[in-house]
């Protein structure tokens, strides 16, 4: 009788990629489970999940059957008129059937299908232990991990991310024989590197998470993630503030240690005049320290390390931390002390040697653009042109920083302090920052007016650029990030309220690339601004069908895109939605068929039906409400809801092609009127 035990798979190799790590472990972990379910091996999944650590791939299900089920299988044969003869004998054919059956023919069954009647064998077996199954599953597992570089070793043929060392394979308490990449499977796995540098014996598969913490090693990632929150928060409480811990660096850090142990440190604080930001990417992207705030929440002089391992000297594991900080930190300052003798509006004069791109010319001819662009835009939401030219004519100054050039990410963060301490007025310095915002996706847009127009400014130039030159993105090409330029233009248009023309706006950018002899078109980067925007509301929930409907009027204005959602969004819920949606959709197709040029005006004498002159008089009634609606598009789409009944009635009474050709054509004007009042704001019919 087939019963559940805990199964245990542990692979242990070197120290695995960091930024891999979480990936390894999930796609081992499924490989195991497809596994599993394709051999029909039942199991409890419950909340197991990925075990790892940077030295192992671990995977723990609680209950595993020990058998698959009964295994049935049906191979069918020849059909009766080639399997039997005129005198109803076995042919070669069915001899040969039954004999790769390992049956008398005499013994195989029978069944139909739609080409008629033919033998069958049909056969059941008992399933196989899943023991034996096990090895081939770890196998495959593992061959189907993502793995862009594997590594060899030794002299061998196989290769996995790091050279494997040692394999736990467990099922209930019994070791499973396989052999893998080199390595025999056993029940010994391994501590902790230095705290407990040997053999750990794993009794039972259960008894692994606690086997390996009493062995310095915590498999649980989320155990270990929580750990080091807490350690690194408390090391922070003791000297007065909080950590700033990212998920990102937490991952990283996560993915580094087995038996996390937070050390609080300090560095001088003759450094904290250097740009924060440029303290704390190096504590975070190149140590992976986190960096202390105080109450104000403001860097303060102390760091938290995590090391992996409790030391019995703490002091010296201390002194470590602050030794290879300092340098770095000595760094910075000395490029910050540099670039503020040189000046912001000096930094500026290299930028004509340096190229944008081959088609587009040098940086400071980019810059010329965006200041043109800038100026155009603060006009129409009501900024300061002067300031906008003056915020775009600094902005890509910092570019010939030495702080830039040894902290890329510090672009226009950068170029903010040294703004500021140029004496530039403050909305100018924070614009600097800004026009870079969103900085990546979920990232907010840029919070004031004038960062707000260097923003779209500069996206502007950017996707109008790139187009002309020839690099629209291409797969998973696109080296000038045109994909998530186009998405923060049409994000900071939409979210800061700016009704600008997009399209008049794009034509202008394209003005400006005049002088390179090269040009974009402006349909095609409309069209994919609109592509981003499809998933961008995807994100937000709004059905494609709703967005259809507002794409396909292609407003020149992405606000007024936006309000066109939101109405559509509130409309779709009226009862009426549907039924004036499937009419508008017949009228289009009455419409596009119809021979002979469609009346633009109706003439009134020609309504003779009672339904047609009722949806004539509604139909206009209508039209002035939707018109007094103005840009209020929930009022008028809950307006045209009115039409229902009147437009029903229509279908239900009238002949739209009557014989009279003269009352034929005034009855298509009729729609055709109705048509563009249902289109006006929204294809109604993409809802049908």
């Amino acid at each position: 009788m087939s019963q559940q035990l805990p199964l245990l798979i542990e692979l242990g190799t070197d120290e695995l990629p960091v930024k891999a790590l979480p990936g390894l472990a999930q796609a081992f972990f499924d490989g195991i489970v497809s596994g599993l379910e394709s051999r029909g091996i039942a199991f409890d999944r419950g909340d197991a999940k990925p075990l790892y650590t940077p030295r192992r791939l671990g995977v723990l299900l609680s209950a595993v059957a020990d058998e698959q089920p009964e295994q049935a299988s049906e191979v069918l044969g020849p059909y009766l008129n080639i399997a039997l003869d005129a005198n109803g004998q076995p042919t070669k054919a069915l001899e040969g059937f039954a004999a790769k059956a390992g049956i008398e023919w005499t013994q195989l069954e029978r069944t139909s299908d739609n080409k008629g009647e033919r033998f069958v064998h049909r056969s059941r077996r008992a399933g196989a232990r899943t023991a034996d199954l096990l090895p081939d599953i770890v196998r495959e597992a593992i061959a189907a991990m993502p793995i862009p570089k594997p590594m060899r070793w030794g002299d061998h043929d196989y290769a996995f991310a790091r050279p494997a060392h040692w394999l736990v394979l467990l099922f209930g308490n019994e070791v499973v024989d396989c052999e893998l990449m080199g390595t025999k499977s056993g029940r010994m796995s391994r501590g902790h590197r230095f705290m407990h540098d040997k053999p750990v014996w794993i009794n039972a598969a259960h008894d692994y998470v606690t086997a390996l913490r009493d062995a310095h090693v915590l498999v649980d990632a989320d155990e270990r993630r929580a750990r080091i929150r807490n350690e690194a928060q408390q090391a922070a409480k003791t000297v007065g503030g909080h950590a700033r811990i990212s998920d990102d660096l937490l991952e990283e850090v996560n993915g580094l240690v087995e038996w996390p142990v937070a050390v609080a440190c300090k560095f001088e604080r003759e450094f904290l005049a250097v740009p924060h930001e440029a303290l704390v990417s190096t504590m975070e992207t190149n140590q992976k320290f986190f960096a202390v705030l105080d109450g104000a929440q403001q860097l303060s002089e102390h760091f938290i390390g995590i090391a992996n391992i409790d030391s019995k000297d703490a002091a010296e594991v201390r002194k470590g931390y602050e030794r290879v900080i300092r340098p770095r930190f000595a760094d910075a300052k000395f490029f910050f002390d540099e670039d503020l003798k040189q000046g912001l509006p000096a930094m500026g004069d290299g930028l004509k040697t340096v190229t944008y791109q081959a088609k587009l010319g040098s940086v400071a001819d980019k810059v010329a653009r965006v200041a043109a662009l800038a100026e155009t835009i603060a006009r129409q939401v009501g900024a300061d042109p002067a300031q906008a030219r003056r915020a775009a004519e600094l902005s890509k100054n910092d570019l010939q920083s030495r702080m830039v050039n040894e902290f890329p990410e510090l672009q226009g963060i950068a170029g903010r302090h040294y703004a500021a301490a140029a004496n530039e007025p403050s909305e100018i310095a924070l614009a600097i920052d800004e026009a870079y915002h969103p900085r990546f996706a979920g990232d907010d847009i840029a919070l004031s007016p004038l960062g707000k127009v260097l923003a779209i400014a500069e996206r502007l130039d950017t996707l109008t650029g790139g187009f002309a030159a020839g690099l629209k993105p291409t797969g998973n090409k696109d080296p000038f990030a045109l994909r998530r330029n186009a998405l923060g233009l049409a994000r900071t248009i939409i979210e800061s309220g700016f009704d600008l023309d997009l399209v008049h706006l794009l034509a202008t950018a394209n003005a400006g690339l005049a002088a390179k002899n090269v040009q974009a078109e402006t349909s095609d980067l409309y069209d994919f601004i609109l592509d981003r925007l499809k998933g961008y509301y995807g994100d937000k929930n709004v059905p494609a069908t709703h967005f259809n409907a507002v794409a396909g009027k292609r407003p020149h204005s992405l606000y007024d895109f936006d309000r066109r959602i939101d109405a559509i969004g509130e409309f779709a819920q009226l009862p009426e939605a549907e039924a004036l949606a499937a009419a508008s959709k017949r009228i289009r197709n009455i419409l596009r068929k119809a021979e002979g040029e469609i009346p633009a005006d109706i003439d009134h004498a020609l309504l003779v039906e009672p339904a047609e002159l009722e949806l004539g008089e509604a139909l206009a009634a209508t039209e002035a409400e939707v018109h007094a609606s103005g840009h209020d598009y929930v009022a008028a789409l809950t307006r045209l809801a009115h039409l229902r009944p009147h437009v029903d009635r229509f279908f239900d009474q009238v002949m739209v092609n009557a014989d009279d050709p003269a009352i034929r054509r005034n009855r298509l004007a009729l729609l055709g009127r109705l048509d563009r009042l249902l289109g006006g704001i929204v294809q109604l019919e993409a809802l049908a």
